[in-house]
């Protein structure tokens, strides 16, 4: 066991306040997102994603407040995504205090983008999202939040987005996410084998023995939201569950 596994609370932002819905649907409010980040960072979090699900014009500024905001009082990480169409928008983001860059959809309509983004700060700021789906006996690329299906074979599309420069993956199962019935190993399993970055296993968390198999499969870090919200776990939690398995946490 080589570098140990980081354990990354996620906050779904809209409009300045955490929201939770299971596939994306049925928004409820969770909290507010500076609040929530600090509690996770006390509890020892090694990174917090923030994801801006209605990433519109008219919410940037407020997504920019929200980032400078945490960045003040929470020293680990901070990744945002949502909304980021130009390496302008990262250095904007970059500019308030985030460390990387989470990029689905603009890097699926323009691959260029990727390539673009890494030689101007480096591949460590990119993380490539996938919202990824089963579909005829393959995985494929959703965007809209799972709603709309590509028809791009994820396990290609991550290959590829390595090849233009992603520093890791954040592969998010839209068929497990939200349904706390655990991880979807298979999909961790086959990115590993192809990846050379870093693999986050996003989609599924619901109880502390989802996490284990996870890192098992060869996730070099878990991600999760609703079960952090809703205070069902604690980041120390789920770190305690993998120290028990012989897995190396921060």
């Amino acid at each position: 066991m080589g570098v140990a596994v980081r354990v990354i609370p996620c906050l779904d932002v809209a409009a300045g306040r955490v929201v939770k819905g299971v596939n994306f649907l049925n928004l409820r409010d969770a909290g507010d997102p500076v609040e929530l980040a600090r509690k996770y960072y006390e509890q020892g979090a090694d990174e917090i994603t923030f994801l801006d699900v209605k990433a519109t014009v008219d919410n940037r500024d407020t997504m920019f407040e929200t980032v400078q905001q945490t960045a003040e009082q929470v020293f680990i990480p901070l990744t945002v995504g949502g909304g980021v169409r130009s390496t302008d928008d990262v250095a904007k983001l970059l500019g308030h205090g985030a460390d990387k860059v989470g990029v689905n959809s603009a890097a699926i309509a323009r691959p260029e983008l990727i390539g673009e983004i890494a030689d101007r700060f480096g591949a460590q700021v990119l993380v490539l999202s996938l919202d990824v789906k089963r579909s005829g006996g393959r995985f494929v690329v959703t965007t809209h939040g799972g709603r709309e299906e590509t028809d791009l074979d994820a396990l290609d599309w991550a290959r590829e987005a390595i090849e233009r420069g992603a520093g890791e993956l954040l592969v998010n199962s839209i068929d497990a996410d939200g349904t706390k019935e655990g991880f979807d190993l298979e999909l961790v399993t086959a990115m590993r084998e192809l990846s050379t970055v870093p693999v986050i296993a996003s989609g599924g968390a619901g109880s502390l023995d989802h996490f284990a198999p996870a890192i098992t499969a060869g996730a070099d870090a878990v991600l999760a939201a609703s079960v952090f919200h809703n205070g069902e776990l604690t980041v120390g939690d789920v770190k305690g569950a993998l120290s028990a398995e012989g897995i190396v946490t921060r």
